[in-house]
């Protein structure tokens, strides 16, 4: 028998009653201190049927911090803010890991502590203009001496979600944010052992999951990756060489699942090999692909085994029953695009359920 999105799985230690997971989104809807808003309870809350979410991106310092209104997890008021999310999702029968995340060379300098500059592995300003609509700044190279800290602010972020009751945590590798500058030669141009070979680009990356295992055990620790991904100015010369050996590495380290960004617009050179399938054939663990899927797309890839997990991100915005209206066949709600950042309820936790929609 095929499986598809409503099998049950076991990740790691998680047992999952279905595949479908809700994929981690910035809504900017905390507080100017990063402590979740307790609109944040309602919005998770209703989306505790997912198999598993993975929650917005949460900075691990002050450091680590991008752009307004985004949550942390480097605080006792962090913690307790995201504790009565955790709470509220368990006591609706669901699972929830935190994304742990440092933006690097994209922050805007005006929600960095005292405007400090941006720190990468490299000084090359993004090209294009960041999310306020302004040229980015030259970031500034982090010290050889300053990485060690950089791997403590994540340790600090597990901690913190630790304690806020999660079921583990995500640790954000793709996107351009500072993992995947360090990992890409696009972003990377360092000649310590944290720059040159594939092995020195993907050094950081995998001493933080290796830290992070330590705080968490391994069966509790996923990684997000997106190869073929150009968002904040990103490229690599060879992102199958790249991200094979990523994938290969976080393999070893036995982490619960790999969590692959493949649009499915985005072609394979020719006469290469398709990304996501070198992935999946690199790393042994549980399997998640994000791409535009819908409902067909998505059971395609789970019953040929390209994917064990599929995430959704946008159709979770508006659907907040996203499983029982793909059990059921049901048309989807569409986004506001307008209320997607920032903002308060609407747009936030106002969409109809499947069952409040049929009483009408």
């Amino acid at each position: 028998m095929n499986n598809d999105l409503f099998s049950p799985l076991t990740v790691g230690s998680l047992q999952l009653p279905n595949r479908i997971v809700m994929a981690p989104m910035t809504r900017s809807r905390a507080g100017e201190n990063g402590v979740p808003s307790d609109l944040a309870v309602t919005y998770y809350e209703q989306r505790a049927s997912a198999g598993l979410i993975i929650s917005e991106a949460s900075q691990v310092s002050a450091q680590g911090k991008g752009y307004p209104s985004t949550p942390g997890t480097y605080t006792d008021a962090h913690t307790a803010g995201w504790r009565k999310i955790t709470d509220a999702v368990h006591a609706k029968g669901g699972r929830i890991v935190l994304q742990l995340w440092h933006v690097g060379r994209i922050a805007l300098s005006s929600v960095q502590e005292n405007g400090a500059t941006p720190v990468a592995p490299s000084a090359i300003t993004p090209a294009g203009k960041n999310f306020a609509g302004e040229d980015y700044v030259q970031p500034r190279a982090l010290e050889l001496s300053e990485i060690p800290d950089v791997v403590r602010q994540f340790v600090a972020g597990a901690q913190h979600a630790k304690s806020a009751g999660f079921d583990g945590v995500e640790i954000h590798g793709a996107n351009g944010y500072l993992l995947d500058q360090f990992l890409r030669d696009g972003t990377n141009h360092r000649t310590d052992h944290y720059g040159g070979s594939i092995e020195n680009r993907a050094r950081l990356l995998l001493e933080i999951t290796e830290a992070v295992i330590a705080v968490w055990g391994k069966d509790r620790v996923g990684v997000r990756l997106s190869p073929l991904g150009a968002f904040n100015d990103m490229h690599d010369s060879d992102p199958l060489a790249t991200f094979t050996y990523a994938a290969q590495k976080l393999s070893d380290l036995g982490i619960a699942y790999l969590h692959v960004i493949d649009p499915k617009t985005a072609e394979p050179a020719p006469g290469s090999q398709p990304i996501a399938a070198a992935l999946r054939n690199a790393f042994k663990g549980a399997f998640m692909l994000n791409g535009g899927y819908n409902r067909e797309t998505a059971n395609a890839d789970i019953a040929s085994g390209a994917a064990d997990l599929i995430s959704f991100g946008t159709p979770y915005i508006a659907n907040p029953d996203l499983v029982e209206r793909f059990r059921a066949g049901a048309a989807l709600n569409a986004p506001d695009p307008a209320t997607m950042y920032g903002g308060s309820a609407a747009g936030y936790i106002d969409y109809p359920a499947l069952q409040l929609e049929a009483a009408r």
